[in-house]
């Protein structure tokens, strides 16, 4: 498995409009963040999204992904749900609805917003997105690969991460319960949430980040949905050796 990282960065992305700070203004494409999600392509040739962030038609042209075969969704919050309308593209060129996943509040939230997406009906024309959802509390099947939702605190709001194979992914998250921390052992690459220095009350400072970085014990994590608050370089120097700041088009194999 190949992840590829489509966007790093927060809600507001880095840039950010009018801020003139040295992360903001920085030359490093290290630096640039879109916002965050990431795709997974398989050996066997599907591909995963891990949500479909606001920036998700730039992030597939830059990747040249040409084909979705499911989308995994963490919650509903705008920065991780408002590309939905370019899965059309996708669908178009497979000629086919695409399955989307995600726990039960995301999937009422996500067909509620975007109802005209999922059609009561089965249909042939692909002028806009024709989803499928699927609301789920147990490892399923997507795309051929065994998927591992794992439940975690955003805040007070209960959405789930992805374990896939050796590789977990944890955004916008603020608690991680133990017998989701159980599920998290044994990992190779861990994805975590990382939003900035200072403590905040629905996501994992940097400092909570390294920590539970430690408890997980994963070979090697990468952080991601950072502010403009965290310059690449300069976090990367304040880190443990195994744990690093990952940048848009990072790729990894799994």
């Amino acid at each position: 498995m190949e992840v590829i990282f489509l966007g790093t960065g927060s809600s507001a992305g880095t840039p950010v409009i009018g801020c003139g700070c040295d992360t903001c203004l920085s030359a490093d494409p290290r630096n640039q963040r879109t916002r965050c999600s990431i795709a997974l392509k398989m050996e066997h040739g599907a591909v995963l999204l891990v949500d479909t962030g606001p920036d998700l038609r730039l992030q597939a042209l830059r990747e040249k992904l040409t084909r979705v075969d499911a989308v995994l969704y963490t919650h509903y919050h705008a920065d991780h749900l408002n590309g939905l309308d370019d899965l059309r593209s996708f669908c178009h060129l497979q000629r086919q609805p695409i399955p989307v996943y995600g726990n039960e509040a995301t999937m009422l939230g996500i067909v509620q917003r975007f109802g005209y997406a999922f059609p009561r009906h089965e249909q042939h024309h692909w002028d806009k997105p024709v989803l499928r959802a699927h609301a789920i509390d147990a490892p399923f099947i997507a795309g051929g690969v065994e998927v591992v939702p794992v439940p975690v605190m955003h805040g007070k709001y209960e959405i789930l991460a992805y374990r896939i194979g050796n590789m977990a992914y944890l955004t916008d998250v603020s608690d991680i319960s133990p017998a989701s921390l159980e599920k998290l052992q044994g990992l190779d690459y861990l994805l975590l949430d990382c939003l900035r220095y200072r403590p905040h009350p629905t996501h994992f400072s940097m400092e909570e980040a390294v920590a539970w970085a430690e408890k997980i014990g994963a070979r090697e994590t990468y952080l991601i949905h950072m502010t403009h608050e965290l310059e690449f370089s300069e976090l990367s120097a304040l880190l443990p050796a195994n744990v690093r700041p990952a940048y848009d088009g990072l790729r990894l194999r799994c």
